[in-house]
């Protein structure tokens, strides 16, 4: 008999993988977590059955959520990163080591807790002695938090369950208080080509420019996630994504990555006509 995963991104569209067996199946007291293993795509990560990661293509993503601030802002030495909880975002930072301390914030401990035990490719550097871990909800944290952080990396899920409330006024608002007077913000910023997708990424930026006067989205091809398009927002109190690029000085660190470049990096904030115009609709 054969297994398969499948998830709905639409009413009339569905992303189904081939499982060779399911690894973990549990529920923590926010979501249902499962692991399976695949032929195609490696071990994979859904929460509440929605895809959150596979070892095959999650480079992509933690590569663009993480080296893309870093290559703007000149100073990062304290980190805060909201979700993140299998560990892909620590393990890119860590990788700078003029990075002073990281918290990271995760609602979710039992997530943390299957994928340092099934995902260890992604969960390998959690136990980095800079990196702090908090469980808690991220809402909750930051709004304690003021001039603290150069770079905040918002690592959520999608806005609805756990991580509704990251894609808040609030939260933005939060996040720009906890910044330093030229702190960075990253954040995932969903898919532009469905119709509820876009929607939910029109929601997200429109709060955001509210509370950030530089404020763009950049793109990257991610396989697995609906449409395959997915979008970052970065929103800055001082830096420009692309014209404080620090290419050069990047480029010298001698990072190995698997997707992103520094000519990569000014070719993502390069936006498709029907996303510009979403874009514009909200700003």
């Amino acid at each position: 008999m054969e297994l398969w995963y499948s998830e709905q991104h639409t009413p009339n569209v569905k992303l189904s993988v081939k499982v060779d067996r399911q690894l973990y199946a549990g529920r923590s007291a926010f979501q249902r977590i499962d692991v399976f293993e695949s032929l195609e795509f490696g071990r994979f990560l859904t929460l509440d059955g929605y895809m959150m990661l596979t070892e095959k293509d999650e480079f992509i993503y933690h590569e663009m959520i993480t080296h893309v601030p870093m290559a703007v802002h000149p100073r990062v030495r304290r980190v805060l990163v909201i979700g993140a909880g299998d560990g892909g975002v620590v393990r890119e930072l860590t990788r700078y080591p003029e990075i002073e301390h990281i918290d990271m914030v995760e609602i979710d401990e039992q997530v943390v807790a299957v994928c340092r035990e099934f995902l260890p490719q992604t969960a390998c550097r959690l136990d980095d002695p800079r990196v702090d871990i908090h469980y808690q909800d991220g809402l909750k944290f930051i709004r304690k938090r003021e001039d603290e952080y150069d770079l905040i990396i918002v690592d959520s899920t999608d806005p609805f369950g756990p991580g509704e409330g990251l894609f808040t006024k609030e939260f933005y608002g939060n996040c720009y208080k906890a910044l330093t007077a030229d702190g960075v913000m990253v954040n995932q910023h969903e898919s532009p080509f469905y119709p509820e997708d876009l929607s939910a990424m029109q929601r997200a930026h429109k709060r955001i420019v509210e509370s950030f006067h530089i404020s763009r989205v950049y793109q990257a091809h991610i396989p697995t996630y609906p449409s395959g398009h997915w979008l970052f927002g970065f929103a800055s109190k001082r830096y420009h994504p692309t014209g404080d690029l620090r290419a050069k000085e990047w480029n010298a660190l001698g990072l190995k990555t698997g997707y992103y470049n520094t000519n990569l990096h000014k070719g993502a904030f390069y936006l498709p006509n029907y996303v510009e115009e979403a874009l514009r609709d909200v700003e």
